[in-house]
């Protein structure tokens, strides 16, 4: 199989699942930001995250990781989707929902990314599910149906206030357990994605060299 990897710039999306923007609306009108987000809540995922590799490697005394099961939107020409990636969105945990800092989202290697897109003209997004498997068990079942902004919806939101370019990849945003935290996984786990349609995407987790 080709290690696919982006060609663009890669923009995350938080709190686009119902489960997660439920979790902290009592939250939202605290300091400092006294009111829900009107508009997409986006951040960065740079290029030194990207991983088509088979192993994600802690580093700096990381003992666990999130898991973040997504799909993401490939930008053709024009601001038309060209296809759709299945994507690991790693981070280490934190609790900043508005702005997760950049030394937990953009680590070496902390963007999965080796399955090739398909194009969106061969699936049907609002009925697609992603299974997270750890060590062979499923911990978690992402319902796409459960976002807060439908694809169409957050292009048009996103369209408000920047562009994207040809070989960007925008994500639709990763899930919560009921817990309110994400699935995660620990050196020797080896983490599985899998969404009908698509290849599985599988990576195991390594403890950085003594």
């Amino acid at each position: 199989m080709n290690h696919w990897q982006p060609q663009g710039t890669v923009y995350g999306t938080l709190l686009n699942f119902r489960r997660e923007w439920d979790f902290w609306v009592p939250k939202m009108t605290q300091d400092p930001h006294k009111a829900a987000p009107q508009a997409p809540v986006l951040y960065v995922k740079s290029a030194n995250t990207f991983n088509p590799g088979k192993v994600l490697t802690l580093q700096d005394g990381i003992k666990e990781v999130d898991i973040g099961a997504c799909l993401g939107l490939v930008m053709g020409e024009q601001g038309h989707v060209e296809g759709v990636v299945l994507l690991n969105d790693w981070s280490v945990p934190h609790s900043s929902y508005f702005r997760p800092p950049v030394k937990f989202r953009c680590r070496d290697g902390y963007l999965g990314c080796g399955v090739p897109p398909v194009p969106l003209s061969a699936l049907d997004l609002t009925s697609l599910s992603i299974s997270v498997q750890v060590n062979g068990q499923r911990v978690q079942t992402v319902h796409l149906s459960d976002v807060v902004r439908p694809m169409d919806r957050l292009l048009a939101d996103v369209a408000e206030f920047m562009t994207l370019q040809a070989g960007d990849v925008l994500m639709l945003g990763t899930d919560v357990l009921e817990s309110g935290q994400r699935p995660r996984a620990r050196a020797g786990d080896t983490v599985c994605l899998m969404v009908p349609g698509f290849a599985p995407w599988v990576q195991t987790v390594q403890a950085e060299a003594a």
